[in-house]
């Protein structure tokens, strides 16, 4: 048999494994991590070694959960962007949400739409997900097989006309394909009629929006949900989990045998409703940040193993329709874009929370990289192991920074975490082996469900 011709080893004093954090040698060869070695045990003839010192190294992020936008929003964000961000946030790989992009990915020809933009501008390795919309059940079955990782639904309205929401029949009729196909759902899941009995009061302060989405809003829709997957056999999963009234009904189903997984994200664990400054818009998201003592609840439920991971829900918009002050608008909460821009932030904005809170970097690795990998099916991703792909982070986690929303990757300068001190620098990003340079040739690749 051939041995693979070593082309580098990276070694550090902390390398963050499956078994957890030691020194090691990782030696890399034709894009894939070959050997795992104790620390100086690498033969480095022929090879280039990188020598991280005590600067860690973890298996590059997987983020399930990204609005990219384009075609037809790429002012708001785009691939090139995007993937760059994700790249200096120690991002490798993401799966792209089907909607804010027009065309929506709801068809064949529409998934083959968004991958003719999406070739050449990639820095990191992107999946695709489908949507399952009202008129669009018989589709679901051709998308699936074309690679698309599963089905995205809304169970309340998007924001965005051309991906509407399932009522309760549709709902069951697209679970209910899904189970025929063996598809995973993926729902928004807030109750509409919760949301239209909400107060809504317009203008700057934040407890007047997040009246208007209440927590029951999600736990009433998880419910039905339940319900639905029980009856349907789907396998589904609630996205962007910001209630902890959630938390109950999740383990009850569990405890049924219904097939259900749940995600949380970086703003429902670092930020808080108190936090909130009037008028700063930037910070409303659908569903909304909630109190301290929710956060911390969440905390508890992703220590006990209750998320597959955590996920940046990056979606971005431009500056105007966040109707932020500073970029002239009226910082009327009711009236702006909801979405977080957080992509390139989320790991050292997890590992500030998650170092206070007494957890380790490999807790962090198993939340943003092994769980969500292992989530979408994406067995060669997600941690430092031979026969992985060699999608590397070099991570200070002694650094420290402050934001500067001007030297971020994505489209538009808009943050919440805009002026925050964060622990945690990214040094260096590899994908496949190589670093990633955001300024050179995109060398990413379009994933497909099922690669190895």
């Amino acid at each position: 048999m051939r041995r693979p011709k070593l082309t580098k080893v990276i070694r550090s004093r902390r390398v963050v494994l499956p078994v957890g954090e030691t020194a090691a040698d990782v030696v890399v060869s034709e894009g894939r991590i070959v050997e795992v070695l104790a620390h100086g045990a690498a033969d480095l003839a022929g090879a280039e070694l990188v020598d991280l010192g005590d600067v860690a190294l973890l298996p590059g992020l997987v983020d399930t959960h990204v609005h990219v936008n384009e075609p037809g929003r790429t002012e708001w964000e785009g691939f090139a962007t995007a993937t760059r961000a994700a790249a200096a946030g120690g991002v490798t790989t993401i799966v792209d949400m089907p909607l804010n992009s027009i065309p929506p990915t709801t068809t064949v020809a529409n998934l083959e739409a968004k991958r003719k933009v999406a070739e050449g501008q990639l820095y990191v390795d992107t999946g695709l997900w489908g949507g399952a919309v009202p008129d669009n059940t018989g589709d679901l079955a051709a998308l699936y097989e074309a690679g698309v990782f599963g089905f995205k639904s809304f169970l309340a309205p998007s924001g965005v006309d051309e991906f509407p929401h399932l009522n309760a029949a549709q709902l069951e009729a697209a679970l209910e394909e899904q189970a025929r196909i063996g598809a995973l759902a993926i729902i928004h899941a807030e109750d509409p009629r919760i949301l239209d009995e909400a107060p809504h009061t317009p203008g700057p302060e934040y407890a007047d929006f997040l009246a208007s989405r209440p927590d029951d809003a999600e736990a009433v829709a998880v419910s039905g949900l339940l319900a639905a997957a029980k009856r349907t056999g789907a396998r589904v999963h609630i996205l962007h989990v910001s209630s902890a009234a959630v938390l109950p009904l999740l383990r009850a189903a569990r405890a049924e045998g219904v097939q259900v997984t749940a995600e949380t994200c970086p703003h429902y664990l670092t930020l808080t409703a108190e936090q909130v400054p009037a008028g700063d818009t930037a910070f409303k998201c659908c569903p909304p940040i909630r109190s301290e003592s929710n956060r911390d609840q969440i905390w508890a439920a992703l220590a006990a193993g209750e998320f597959v991971g955590i996920v940046s829900d990056h979606s971005p918009s431009t500056p105007d329709l966040k109707h932020l002050p500073r970029f002239g608008g009226d910082g009327d909460f009711a009236a702006a874009w909801g979405g977080i821009a957080s992509l390139q932030l989320g790991l050292p904005a997890i590992w500030t929370e998650a170092r206070r809170r007494g957890h380790s970097l490999a807790d962090v690795v198993r939340w943003m990289s092994t769980g969500t990998a292992a989530f979408v099916g994406l067995t060669s991703k997600g941690a430092i192991a031979p026969g992985k792909d060699a999608d590397l982070v070099a991570f200070d986690p002694d650094g420290e920074f402050t934001v500067d929303p001007a030297g971020l990757h994505h489209r538009n300068p808009v943050t919440p975490y805009a002026g925050r001190s964060l622990s945690g620098v990214v040094r260096t990003t590899w994908l496949r082996g190589e670093p990633v340079d955001v300024a050179g040739t995109p060398t990413g690749r379009l994933l497909t469900r099922g690669e190895a």
